[in-house]
């Protein structure tokens, strides 16, 4: 049976940390900024997050692209040549032509490397919230287990994630093009925030507006709480992760209102990178584990 290696993208947010921790790899996106193309790294080592964030509070307008044909064929190639199998867990195909490209290169390389395999997973999110699935990927492939039983391991892992996400300001989905410039000056009236997820089809979907940033934080916790665990990931035995885009001091207060209500295995703070961060914009913040995100809306 081949080795399995999960790779993922630009967008899942893990740093080289967590994906050394778990053997994974990762596609590269690309940002243009001022013009210039750039790698969307997410381990801050191109580019400072904290001056991205800051051009972005400036006016500055970011653009984020999805992953080239070419790049795929690097990092596939990489492991395929190594007689390893692959899993690449992508952003949602709602969002990003990114899985459908994969795909494509995936059936090449295929033919070109006979006897291996490339399964590409959509998990119908975004963020944290497809790292997530990522990792429970990468831990069913470090137990050697077979190139389906990994894809089949990430599918079921997307059945549950789940991410409650708030934002500063909508007016970075506008400049992104994700939203219309309406619901975007909506978003900023009277201190309007949304609460965000990823919905059944893999876009993003504000379900909830609350007026102010701490009552925005304070519902994103409450909906997590109402809505973690489930058989497959109990609630003692999974990690919260609180994404946030250059706004620590906010994820903290998350962390210790998760603490205070329910007993995780663990909390990790994460730092959003690039792709998101250039979408989302500063002061963006996500609260990412697995359950059942549609249970505090009646679904």
């Amino acid at each position: 049976m081949n080795k399995v290696k999960v790779i993922t993208d630009s967008c899942s947010d893990l740093g080289k940390e967590l994906r050394d921790k778990y053997g994974m790899d990762y596609a590269l996106m690309s940002i243009v900024w001022d013009d210039k193309e750039i790698p969307a790294s997410t381990d801050g080592d191109l580019f400072s997050f904290k001056e991205m964030y800051d051009a972005l509070r400036a006016g500055k307008r970011i653009i984020t692209q999805q992953v080239s044909a070419a790049e795929f064929e690097r990092v596939f190639s990489l492991y395929l040549e190594q007689g390893m199998d692959v899993v690449y867990v992508s952003l949602s195909s709602a969002m990003s032509g990114s899985y459908n490209i994969g795909q494509v290169v995936a059936k090449q390389l295929m033919e070109k490397y006979p006897g291996r395999e490339v399964i590409c997973v959509d998990p119908k999110n975004s963020c944290l919230g497809e790292g997530i699935v990522a990792i429970e990927a990468a831990k069913v492939a470090a137990t050697g287990a077979g190139v389906a039983e990994v894809a089949k391991a990430a599918e079921n892992a997307a059945k549950y994630a789940m991410q409650f996400c708030t934002v500063e300001s909508l007016e970075y989905f506008k400049r992104a093009g994700r939203v219309k410039a309406s619901a975007a000056f909506f978003g900023n009236l009277f201190g309007i925030k949304p609460i965000i997820i990823n919905s059944h089809s893999g876009e993003l979907e504000a379900v909830k507006k609350i007026k102010g940033r701490k009552k925005s934080l304070d519902e994103c916790v409450d909906m997590l709480v109402k809505s973690i665990g489930c058989d497959a990931f109990p609630v003692e035995e999974q990690t919260v992760y609180v994404a946030h885009a250059d706004c620590e001091q906010d994820a903290n207060y998350l962390a210790d209102a998760i603490r205070a209500k329910i007993n995780p295995k663990d909390i990790v703070l994460n730092l959003i990178g690039p792709t998101v961060g250039a979408t989302a914009g500063p002061g963006a913040i996500s609260l990412c584990a697995f359950g059942n995100q549609y249970a505090t809306l009646g679904e």
